[in-house]
């Protein structure tokens, strides 16, 4: 795995015309709902990409996702995703480094093909999704969890060269910066999902905490209920959204 600090090296030449208009375009998608699907499109002016996801990592529950976008006619972030929170990231070989940088205050750039990832994350998420490799910027955010912004590129696509890699080393910091600011208006909770108002206290309170990662004993002793409740409530609230696995839920907020 190659790992890169954000703060430039004065060897590194600065990005190419292109970012110009990819940063500002980027800028505009700021507070937006579809900030995620509009981002990646912004970003592919820059460089080719076939995914992006945002989201953060904690020490001691399940990653939660914030967004993602594709620009393959099937969109399979939300289930990617869903492997990766099931249990994936407990083995994401780059996670223990990238978290030693950040915890000094450092911001970080990351590559990593598929063949360097654990057998199982590999096949789960990179060869069923034909992803070759993975590029991503890592800081710490205001709670101490580590924010990951990810780019990945399909095998069918060439493989990130060093200008490029040098290019969003230069712009990794600003880029982070459009994606803090971009949460920080944007509600994360379930107020934030139209189809949520559907939902009663509980049943929409359960489903927050799927969204961030809870397993259903964490949710079970946060909110003071048995984990067969908590089951109860899921069922419920599933039925009224219209949807029966975890991973249609992470496809609900990633509409945003």
């Amino acid at each position: 795995m190659e790992l890169r600090s954000l703060r430039l090296d004065p060897g590194i030449r600065l990005p190419r015309s292109e970012a110009t208009g990819a940063l500002a375009g980027l800028i505009g998608c700021i507070g937006d709902e579809a900030f995620g699907q509009r981002g990646i499109e912004q970003l592919a002016r820059l460089l080719p990409l076939g995914w992006w996801t945002v989201y953060r990592i904690f020490d001691d529950a399940p990653p939660a996702l914030h967004f993602g976008g594709c620009l393959q006619p099937e969109d399979c972030v939300a289930d990617a995703f869903g492997a990766y929170r099931a249990g994936l990231w407990r083995h994401d070989r780059a996670l223990g480094e990238v978290r030693q940088h950040v915890a000094r205050g450092d911001a970080v750039l990351t590559h990593l093909h598929a063949l360097e990832l654990a057998p199982e994350h590999r096949r789960q998420i990179f060869q069923r999704h034909g992803l070759s490799e993975r590029l991503s910027l890592a800081c710490e955010d205001a709670d101490g969890a580590l924010l990951a912004m990810n780019l990945y590129r399909h095998e069918s696509q060439p493989a990130f060269s060093d200008e490029e890699r040098d290019t969003l080393q230069a712009m990794g910091s600003l880029l982070l910066t459009c994606v803090v600011r971009h949460l920080a208006l944007r509600p994360q909770g379930p107020a934030a999902i139209p189809e949520f108002g559907a939902l009663t206290r509980r049943e929409r309170e359960v489903c927050e905490r799927l969204l961030r990662g809870w397993t259903h004993d964490g949710i079970a002793a946060d909110l003071q209920l048995s984990p067969t409740t908590v089951k109860t409530y899921r069922d419920r609230a599933f039925e009224r959204l219209g949807i029966h696995q975890r991973h249609e839920l992470f496809a609900l907020a990633l509409k945003r």
